[in-house]
């Protein structure tokens, strides 16, 4: 039997980062990052977080540092090795064609018309990857799919993530390569690194990691992920045959209530059993 190596990715915000409604098992995150500093894992976050922002919540929450990081939405991949970030620049190479050439400043130009959309700041934007706000009270199915018309008859393959910043009371919109989704990028980290499918798993817990949940690569989603999300993610991942390669972490599992960290890890020894030991020893 060859020896067990494991290529973790996971969501961080309300994954691994306790930072939703549901309480967090006590003890949780030193697990994980204990886990995580086993020698046969390595470690991918995949956020839409900035580098600027994912590094500030490793420390702020205290978890492991990875070895990879997919940000901005998967528009930017960093390889890690100690304080240092750095660029992946393949990926960049990989998403690019989706554009077709087009620029940052030809995106922004083409959508400004449409009047509802606010451009964030400087510092959400990057290359492959322009952000608006949405006033919560907006037709945002309407407004979106202006844009998709708009993008479409510029020649530009492209996918716009929606999202809430629950603090801020504002909608969120990302216009991204199309081919930039975190599906797409574990599938680039797991090439490049030579790890097949059954040495991946994902976690997440909110719709924008479903293109994850849904697929053949083994996925936990968290106790804490949005009910909405579970039923879509269970239908389907059975609808495609991947059923058994979804699990749902809960209060029945072990260790720990199932939210974040410890629905996590609830996840790798469903489908990795033989790391138990190891983690009863973490626990103990």
């Amino acid at each position: 039997m060859s020896a067990l190596r494991l290529l973790l990715c996971t969501d961080m915000d309300r994954t691994v980062i306790p930072n939703g409604t549901q309480s967090e098992t006590p003890g949780a995150r030193e697990w994980f990052r204990r886990l995580c500093g086993d020698e046969r894992i390595c470690l991918v976050y995949a956020t839409g977080r900035d580098e600027h922002l994912a590094r500030q919540a490793i420390t702020e929450y205290q978890l492991p540092v990875p070895d990879f990081a997919i940000t901005d939405v998967g528009s930017m991949l960093y390889r890690i090795t100690g304080d240092n970030w750095d660029s992946v620049d393949l990926w960049q190479q990989t998403i690019a064609p989706d554009w077709h050439g087009r620029l940052h400043a030809d995106l922004k130009r083409a959508l400004a018309p449409i009047d509802q959309l606010e451009l964030q700041e400087q510092s959400k934007q990057n290359h492959f990857k322009l952000s608006y706000y949405l006033n919560l009270n907006a037709q945002s199915h309407a407004i979106m799919a202006r844009m998709e018309a708009v993008l479409e008859n510029l020649g530009v393959a492209a996918t716009l993530i929606w999202s809430v910043d629950e603090a801020a009371h504002v909608g969120l919109i990302d216009v991204l390569p199309k081919s930039a989704d975190k599906l797409n990028a574990l599938s680039f980290i797991a090439r490049y690194l030579g790890y097949d499918e059954t040495e991946l798993l994902f976690a997440g817990d909110s719709g924008n990691d479903l293109a994850v949940l849904e697929s053949r690569i083994p996925a936990v989603l968290v106790a804490n992920g949005q009910s909405e999300v579970r039923e879509t993610a269970l239908q389907r991942a059975a609808s495609k045959g991947f059923a058994q390669r979804l699990y749902l972490a809960g209060p029945d599992g072990w260790p720990g209530n199932g939210n974040y960290c410890s629905g996590v890890i609830q996840g790798i020894l469903h489908f990795y059993p033989e790391l138990r030991d190891t983690v009863q020893r973490i626990v103990a």
